[in-house]
């Protein structure tokens, strides 16, 4: 299985990745993880990337694909594997699509996760992180046990500043001008999948099992 998760940010890309990666030992290639990775690690592209940042310059796309080919050349990427934030724009799909194919592989099916914006401002505006292992919660759906203690690793969990209601809308509508292109892009190929995400986990994981069974995609439990 080699897919694309799709939707605006807050529809759950990261739940329903997570959840795969769990039930199935797919990997799961967030951008936002790899970005956090480099970073911490200091490896010469989390470098680029943080001069950047730093900055406050938008990371060239020239940073960002390099991080995730090189994601996808290790070993556990060479069958399957789920792209969460990336591609963002035409111009990283097609990079992607030239990469996958000198080792004679390609992009299966683009899961594009609908969730209404009204739900979206809720469910952002609800999520915590973890400052220490990234992990993420929802006062609703999946809060920590212990009020702002990370249920992993005991580290802080916080609100980030992009995911306070007055930032919400502000992205959403960058969502909606530079990354919905790809749904066409991708529509025209015949690989688009639309899945409501709007009704918990359970419902959405069993619409889009059955979707991939659908469209004979190989996909495999754990070993």
């Amino acid at each position: 299985m080699r897919i694309i998760l799709l939707g605006a940010p807050g529809a759950g890309k990261g739940t329903v990745a997570s959840a795969l990666h769990e039930k199935y030992n797919i990997a799961h290639i967030s951008s936002g993880d790899l970005f956090r990775e480099n970073i911490k690690m200091e490896t010469p592209l989390g470098k680029q990337a943080y001069d950047y940042i730093s900055r406050g310059d938008l990371v060239p796309d020239s940073v960002t694909i390099g991080m995730v080919e090189e994601r996808l050349s290790a070993p556990d990427c060479s069958k399957h594997f789920m792209l969460d934030g990336f591609p963002r724009t035409l111009a990283q799909a097609d990079s992607l699509d030239r990469f996958l194919a000198e080792s004679n592989r390609e992009i299966e099916a683009v899961v594009s996760l609908l969730v209404p914006d009204e739900l979206i401002m809720k469910r952002i505006s609800e999520r915590r992180v973890c400052v220490s292992c990234a992990a993420g919660f929802s006062l609703t759906f999946n809060p920590t046990r212990v009020e702002g203690v990370c249920d992993h690793c005991g580290g802080q969990v916080i609100q980030r500043e992009d995911d306070k209601p007055e930032t919400v809308l502000s992205r959403l509508r960058t969502y909606y001008e530079k990354t919905r292109p790809l749904e066409e892009y991708y529509r025209a190929r015949g690989l688009i999948i639309e899945i409501d995400n709007s009704k918990g986990l359970q419902p959405t994981m069993i619409d889009l099992e059955c979707a991939l069974r659908d469209r004979d995609i190989e996909f495999e439990g754990k070993s």
